[in-house]
């Protein structure tokens, strides 16, 4: 077998991965810090993202471009992190870019090590997720915003997807089933709350679900969280995506009528 040549003494081994040519061919943002989290290297996008003067950006501590309430919570995890040579987790953090504004990254980071194992620094990527955060938060705010709307009303409220899982109830709904919403959410409504008779009068399905082509409504007799009998006028109507027109669920308002 012949011998495996050896490395020149007068010539360096290469890692092409820590290259600066090859650090700026990444497609996200890239940094490099010491022990103490100054950045020791930043790839083109990381620079074109701070400064168009790397000699700005080299030096600084990483946390320093963060909101001020997030620097701190950031310095610490770091610190953590190169004691106990442990990789922390993904993080999403917001950091302040040559646009002027702040912008949200998630964080993805790694602990650069000695011969020994010993932290000696940390690399990262930087993923720009503002759009999508953005999106998050904006959706969010709805979604509390129905809620709020959903309370407010004096009517009993159920909706279901398409499915017919129960998606949500309102406080009104609950006072009048008996169930709070934590336990009906995700179950399928019928099994949930058994139909013993139905009646309408344009023959609709018997059910929550039976508005899934068309508003409906009937009378029915269902079973409270006692297994009491209960009279309700249900009014259900269909649930549609404005985009694509397809039913998403049902919508059914419940009003108690008393025993004839």
């Amino acid at each position: 077998m012949k011998d495996i040549p050896k490395t020149p003494v007068n010539q360096p081994t290469v890692n092409v991965d820590t290259q600066p040519d090859s650090l700026d061919e990444l497609p996200v943002a890239y940094v490099e810090m010491d022990e103490h989290g100054a950045i020791t290297r930043a790839n083109r996008i990381t620079r074109k993202l701070h400064s168009k003067d790397t000699g700005e950006l080299i030096g600084k501590l990483a946390w320093e471009m963060m909101p001020t309430d997030e620097q701190e919570q950031s310095s610490a995890t770091f610190a953590l992190a190169i004691e106990t040579c442990q990789n922390p987790p993904v993080v999403r953090r917001s950091i302040y870019s040559s646009s002027g504004a702040f912008r949200v990254f998630d964080i993805y980071r790694n602990l650069i090590l000695d011969a020994q194992g010993r932290a000696t620094g940390m690399r990262a990527v930087t993923v720009d997720v503002t759009d999508s955060h953005k999106a998050h938060e904006s959706a969010e705010r709805g979604r509390l915003w129905l809620e709020s709307v959903m309370a407010s009303l004096s009517a009993a409220v159920i909706v279901t997807d398409s499915l017919g899982f129960i998606r949500s109830i309102n406080p009104a709904a609950e006072k009048l089933l008996g169930w709070k919403a934590e336990e009906l959410v995700g179950k399928v409504v019928e099994k949930a709350l058994p139909i013993l008779s139905y009646v309408s009068d344009d023959n609709a399905h018997p059910g929550f679900t039976m508005a899934l082509e068309k508003s409906a409504c009937g009378v029915a007799t269902l079973l409270d969280r006692e297994r009491r009998e209960l009279i309700v006028e249900i009014g259900a109507s269909p649930i549609q995506d404005k985009n694509t027109g397809y039913t998403t669920g049902v919508v059914s308002v419940l009003r108690r009528l008393e025993k004839a």
